[in-house]
């Protein structure tokens, strides 16, 4: 056995970070942004409007496990804060809570020793029927559009408050789905969210997205005067993290039995945040800075900053009007992410429940490494799941070197050297400008690529922005082509 080889992969995880969190006073920002006002003060009341909530898990496979049980646990938030399952639109493959490799057949979790998120989940879109465009269709209330599923849609009107959470791989300006070459592109969303405003179909909009690179999707292209309030996990030029991860000696063995990481910094920050407080008193924006620092682990370095996009304004909405609010928490106030206190009128005593977090952190694409790693060194020597998981490591070690090699080699077909090549295509734009000038271009490049070369896969969405910067400097498919089929047929022999 080449040991030299699983040495490596062991440098992948060296990413799996141990952070103590001692969260700091929130100070809410004054932004002196010229956005709309929008419509009238969403907190008032929601007597003449409805709920909306579209929860997409972009991913399939045991490995990426944490996806689905994101938004099962989303799902699980809102119906405890009022809103009906005819209001909740759920995307998800479906594929984990009875896989072969879970340790609980039909129960999903989403932190160590945590409910089952699982029970009661709608069905609507599962399997094949979790794609981009039905997702648009969805959002627009389009049924015509529909390709299989429920049939549920953002049926909404002109009073009515919608939330859009995303839990999956990206890459800058992508945002993955199970089927292959299905994409969520940046260009494509924003497009459909401003159609939903031109036909007045809400008041007011919030959209959280969990993925990689996430802040491409709306960096230089959300609108401030829609309506929509977005964040994302990440900026648009680095990983988010997953979570509740194997190795994680703070929670031992419910961690080590279940091979993959259980959920996602961002997602359950901002989610946790919603079960210990009173969403009838909290904003967003006071939200944003909880996550934002849970997150970033004050900025240690390798970790995600979480970003906010679009109407400014919109901080101030309480998250009641978007999420609902579960009764039990009326009588939490949120102090400071600091802690929580709990007023206990009964007993005229106050309890805190601090919110220091101690946790392991692993980049999202390296969440598949870490997965078939554990199996490997947990199985039995000479056992047919370590050779199976030896396999699976194998065939991923080797399945990045073909994408790391192909894209090497494009561009320095492309550009004439390696110093020319690695300045054009991992150039990062400023803030506020978007990836890309020409998307249709992008997604020909995109297509062109995987034709030839293959699949990008969740590693290769890392070199979406390689691929924008091509066309951004001027490069035609038939260039890209010339370049594609000479490397990637060799690559494929090699």
């Amino acid at each position: 056995m080449n040991w030299d080889k699983y040495f490596l992969v062991l440098a992948i995880i060296v990413s799996l970070k141990s952070v103590s969190l001692e969260s700091e006073a929130i100070f809410v920002v004054d932004d002196n942004d010229h956005e709309d006002s929008g419509h009238a003060d969403p907190n008032s009341n929601h007597k003449n409007g409805t709920r909306w909530a579209v929860l997409v898990a972009g991913s399939n496979y045991y490995d990426n496990y944490r996806h689905q049980a994101d938004v099962c646990h989303a799902y699980q938030v809102l119906k405890k804060g009022g809103l009906k399952d005819e209001n909740i639109i759920v995307f998800m493959y479906d594929d984990i809570a009875f896989n072969t490799y879970n340790p609980r057949p039909g129960v999903i979790i989403n932190k160590p020793h945590g409910p089952n998120v699982y029970e009661g989940v709608p069905k609507d879109y599962t399997g094949n029927n979790v794609t981009a465009y039905n997702l648009y269709a969805v959002i627009l209330g389009n049924r015509s559009a529909l390709t299989g599923g429920s049939g549920k849609v953002v049926n909404s009107g002109p009073n009515d408050h919608i939330f859009i959470y995303y839990a999956d791989h990206g890459g800058p300006g992508v945002l993955g789905m199970p089927a292959s070459e299905d994409y969520v592109y940046a260009k494509d969303l924003v497009h459909v969210l401003k159609k939903k405003h031109e036909a007045n179909a809400y008041q007011r909009m919030v959209i959280y997205i969990e993925a990689c690179e996430s802040g491409s999707i709306f960096d230089g292209l959300l609108p401030k005067n829609i309506s929509i309030y977005a964040t994302t996990a990440s900026n648009g030029s680095e990983s988010s993290y997953a979570t509740y991860c194997p190795g994680d000696h703070d929670y031992g063995s419910p961690l080590d039995e279940y091979d993959t990481c259980l959920g996602d910094m961002y997602s359950v920050s901002w989610m946790e945040d919603c079960e210990k407080t009173n969403l009838r008193k909290e904003t967003l924006g006071h939200q944003y800075e909880v996550v934002r620092r849970r997150t970033a682990h004050g900025n240690v370095q390798g970790t995600s900053h979480v970003m906010q996009y679009g109407n400014m304004h919109q901080r101030n909405d309480l998250l009641f009007s978007y999420m609902g609010s579960n009764p039990a928490n009326d009588n939490f106030i949120s102090i400071s992410d600091n802690y929580v206190v709990h007023h206990d009128h009964d007993h005229d005593q106050s309890h805190f429940s601090s919110s220091v977090f101690s946790t392991a952190l692993i980049r999202q694409r390296d969440g598949n490494i870490l997965h078939f790693w554990h199996k490997f060194h947990k199985a039995p020597t000479s056992s047919p799941e370590k050779l199976e998981a030896k396999k699976q490591l194998d065939e991923e070690i080797s399945r990045r070197s073909h994408i790391d090699y192909c894209i090497y080699k494009i561009g320095k077909l492309l550009f004439g050297s390696q110093e020319n090549s690695s300045k054009v295509l991992n150039y990062v734009r400023p803030h506020g400008q978007p990836l890309v000038d020409d998307w249709d271009c992008f997604k020909i490049h995109v297509k062109t690529y995987e034709k030839h070369c293959g699949r990008l896969s969740i590693y290769g969405m890392k070199y979406t922005r390689a691929i924008a910067n091509m066309c951004n400097s001027g490069v035609t498919t038939d260039q890209l082509v010339a370049a594609s089929v000479p490397t990637c047929s060799i690559a494929s022999i090699n």
